[in-house]
């Protein structure tokens, strides 16, 4: 109810408008919001939003160098479409990125359970750790569900090494995920927060260049 009903195309803006595309990205769009492809276009990306009912085949006709998934509604235990979908890209070799209930998805694809909790994180001011670089993201969370994944290790998928990327300081609710291949290069990661927010906390704006980087190869 909540996705495009056609595609759309968001070209590169900014200091980027009117040059070529440093990369392509097709965004399946869950729900998403205006400032998520307008970050990417901010950092010379071509984004195609498409609807939720978009095929792996469309996915692929359109040549992406990554694919996004974003926030939206709903369970994500009824997301099967959506998984079964990603689990394609990830077979494809296609680096990926998702927010919120792409997160979700994305834990499901790689064998992950989620559940709803208690009390869900709502607000700006939430304290996540980037355990990656130790540092501490204070970010814009609205969400009811999350991803059942081991905080203490990692997990082997037939994609590569999966893990637990960020974490929620109040309540060591799983905050992030990646997906690393054999030699250790990040071939996926997600969020359960919003570093698109605005107004709200910019700390987390970083991962949009980190997903650029791993589009261009880096």
């Amino acid at each position: 109810e909540v996705t495009t009903p056609e595609g759309y195309v968001v070209e590169p803006r900014g200091a980027f408008q009117g040059c070529e595309p440093v990369a392509t990205v097709a965004a399946i769009d869950l729900g998403i919001k205006a400032r998520t492809p307008w970050q990417l276009a901010e950092r010379g990306v071509r984004v195609h939003v498409l609807p939720q009912s978009t095929t792996l085949e469309e996915v692929l006709t359109l040549g992406p160098d990554g694919v996004f998934f974003s926030n939206g509604p709903g369970d994500p235990g009824a997301a099967t479409t959506e998984v079964e979908l990603l689990r394609g890209v990830l077979d494809k070799r296609i680096p990926f990125f998702g927010i919120c209930l792409g997160n979700q998805i994305f834990g499901r694809a790689l064998g992950y359970g989620t559940y709803k909790l208690t009390y869900g994180h709502r607000g700006i001011n939430q304290p996540v750790l980037d355990r990656r670089t130790g540092k501490v993201e204070i970010t814009a969370q609205n969400h009811g569900f999350a991803v059942d994944a081991p905080l203490d290790r990692d997990t082997d998928t037939r994609w590569g090494t999966a893990r637990v990327s960020h974490v929620c300081l109040n309540d060591d609710v799983v905050e992030g995920l990646e997906l690393l291949d054999g030699d250790g290069r990040l071939r996926g990661f997600s969020v359960q927060y919003h570093p698109e927010a605005a107004a709200g906390p910019h700390d987390s704006a970083y991962l949009f260049d980190r997903f650029v980087a791993m589009l261009e190869g880096n």
